[in-house]
């Protein structure tokens, strides 16, 4: 994003969580970086999937609108919002797919060493979903960089922004929350054996 259009996001950011109305500008200016994090879910998610990327765009967007003013820091502030309500979408909607085939189960998912994996299905989010939840239990900053950097799509240095951080943070929490991720998914994933 060029620096005097992210200047404008970030201008706009600001003046939206103080209650003004300048969602009809922020919007065109936001929208293809909100595309491309919805691209990166969806990719992610099992072929044929029900959603779209369109409508997971806006069904982030009026969650986005729907809450309160918020204070926002930056324009990566929002994206990483951006990003972890559209993660939530997608994990509701595979919980919901699982209560209605008889319970739905478990399946490991694989995870190697980049934390890439072969188109999830949906229970393969809700485990990773888990995963991530536990991890944010006690370690909120490791579940953090793992939803900016593979989720949102961030690089260290926006993901070092964005948590306030520095760049070496982020590069040596990443590894160590990759690898107790792979750890835990391997582990649910014996368990369901």
């Amino acid at each position: 994003m060029p620096t005097q259009q992210s200047a404008s996001v970030t201008r706009l950011l600001v003046q939206w969580g103080k209650g003004e109305n300048c969602l009809s500008q922020l919007l065109p200016l936001v929208y293809d970086e909100l595309r491309r994090i919805a691209q990166r879910h969806m990719r992610m998610e099992r072929s044929g999937h029900t959603l779209q990327t369109t409508a997971l765009i806006h069904e982030a967007y009026l969650h986005l609108v729907d809450q309160p003013p918020t204070p926002w820091q930056n324009r990566i502030h929002f994206f990483a919002l951006a990003s972890r309500l559209m993660r939530h979408i997608l994990v509701d909607h595979a919980r919901g797919l699982r209560r209605g085939k008889r319970g739905g189960c478990r399946l490991r998912l694989p995870l190697d060493e980049e934390l890439v994996f072969s188109p999830a299905k949906s229970a393969e989010l809700v485990a990773l979903d888990d995963a991530l939840n536990r991890l944010s239990s006690f370690d909120a900053r490791k579940a953090k960089i793992i939803e900016l950097r593979y989720f949102g799509g961030m690089s260290v240095e926006e993901t070092a922004e964005a948590l306030n951080v520095h760049p070496n943070t982020v590069i040596r929490d990443w590894s160590l929350a990759k690898l107790w991720l792979k750890r835990e998914l391997s582990k649910a994933g014996n368990n369901e054996d």
